[in-house]
């Protein structure tokens, strides 16, 4: 008790001279030592990133930004693991909607490589079947690796990662499946696939896809002190990333921003969504998988309602959910490194802000030997971190309160 209210005074506190900092992330990190200065003594070590967006609206409800970085650049590589299925799935969607398909549609993915994996069947469904909408429900719900894998061969990695780059996100590369052991050339091939109605009868095809041009980083990636292989043997040498996925700090958040508030871009520059399309998003970036139905988690006691939410929560399987909170985000790990895309928002105190932070946590600097410290060093830097903030925000003044009644969902539907 004592600790919470050290930091919620902290935040009240400091509110004046925060906002006259040009560093407000820095300031807030460094206000909070017991959480946060084995972190900042030595940023470099955990590749520490945070960008923080303070959200304030006028009259009609219209969203300003004021964002904050805290040693945010693009040339410090860290791998972005399951945050690029946000992506994957928001580019799914335009797709289908241009091709004039429901996402409903049975998605039936072939194959024609013995590398590939056919999907014709998915049980988890409430119809036994799979489809675009409900591999996004896994995506979001659980971060599920498959259910990305069937959306990247549907985009095709060319084609992904061409689409990203014509909206302005810089420094993006995707160029493989997730938790997939398969050389390299073998992820620029992508199966084909087909929708098909409820008579089995085909609608749409397509072949399958091959990206001649091979996507690498410019400049070589090497990190660690070795790698474990699948013999358990450790071997002593740097890990190259260089044909690694890449999602910059920068691109998520603008990403996320963009998704979560269309109507401060530009039309050229809003996704190609309906309103559903935006609502059936919102709803599953901010449903617990334990309130879902159809996937349905219940079994599986691994997974409680923070499951996929870092910030704020910490993952924490036994987390006190605030009932006026929802996070709408998407979160990754993956080789040490720890991350989460999200936009918070408070219902009862009208509290809206967006963080998107990644750090290192890999102190033997071994991969693949799942000795990582998330545990110990990235949940609780997550949960803090949204702890603070949200304390800080709490006393951040407000010309007009923002109305959020449109992020409000039934879940129980």
């Amino acid at each position: 008790m004592k600790k919470f209210k050290l930091v919620l005074f902290m935040g009240l506190f400091s509110t004046s001279l925060l906002h006259a900092q040009e560093n407000v992330i820095e300031q807030l990190l460094k206000a909070n030592p017991t959480y946060f200065k084995s972190l900042t003594d030595n940023p470099s070590k955990y590749r520490l990133q945070i960008l923080y967006t303070q959200i304030d609206r006028d009259a009609q409800n219209k969203a300003q930004f004021t964002t904050h970085a805290y040693r945010v650049d693009d040339n410090e590589y860290f791998y972005p693991a399951s945050t690029v299925k946000l992506a994957a799935s928001v580019l799914a969607l335009e797709k289908i909607n241009k091709l004039k398909i429901n996402k409903s549609t049975t998605f039936h993915t072939l194959k024609n490589r013995p590398t590939q994996l056919e999907v014709l069947t998915d049980t988890s469904s409430a119809n036994g079947k799979p489809s675009i909408e409900h591999y996004i429900k896994k995506i979001l719900l659980v971060s599920d690796n498959e259910a990305y894998n069937r959306l990247y061969e549907f985009l095709g990695q060319k084609n992904f990662n061409k689409t990203m780059a014509s909206k302005g996100f810089e420094g993006v590369r995707f160029t493989h499946r997730l938790q997939t052991s398969i050389p390299l050339l073998e992820n620029q091939y992508t199966n084909p696939v087909k929708f098909v109605d409820e008579q089995g009868r085909l609608i749409w095809q397509q072949k399958e896809q091959f990206n001649k041009k091979q996507i690498v980083s410019m400049n070589p990636i090497i990190l660690g002190k070795g790698i474990m292989n699948d013999s358990g043997r450790i071997i002593p040498h740097p890990v190259n990333f260089s044909f690694k996925n890449a999602y910059p700090l920068q691109a998520q958040h603008n990403f996320l921003k963009r998704l979560m508030f269309p109507a401060s871009f530009e039309k050229k520059e809003q996704f190609k969504l309906s309103a559903e399309d935006y609502s059936f998003l919102y709803r599953y970036m901010s449903e617990y998988p334990t309130e879902s139905k159809h996937p349905n988690y219940s079994a599986d006691t691994t997974i409680g309602p923070a499951y996929c939410k870092f910030l704020y929560y910490g993952g924490d399987k036994k987390a006190n959910m605030n009932p006026n909170v929802r996070i709408f985000n998407k979160v990754g790990d993956a080789y040490g490194f720890l991350l989460d895309n999200a936009y918070f928002v408070d219902f009862q105190n009208k509290i809206e802000f967006m963080v998107t932070a990644a750090i290192y946590c890999n102190e033997d600097e071994i991969f693949n030997d799942d000795k990582y410290d998330y545990e110990t060093v990235g949940f609780p830097f997550f949960k803090h971190l949204g702890e603070v903030i949200y304390q800080h925000e709490l006393s951040r003044p407000k010309t007009n309160q923002p109305n959020l009644d449109y992020l409000r969902f039934n879940y129980a539907d």
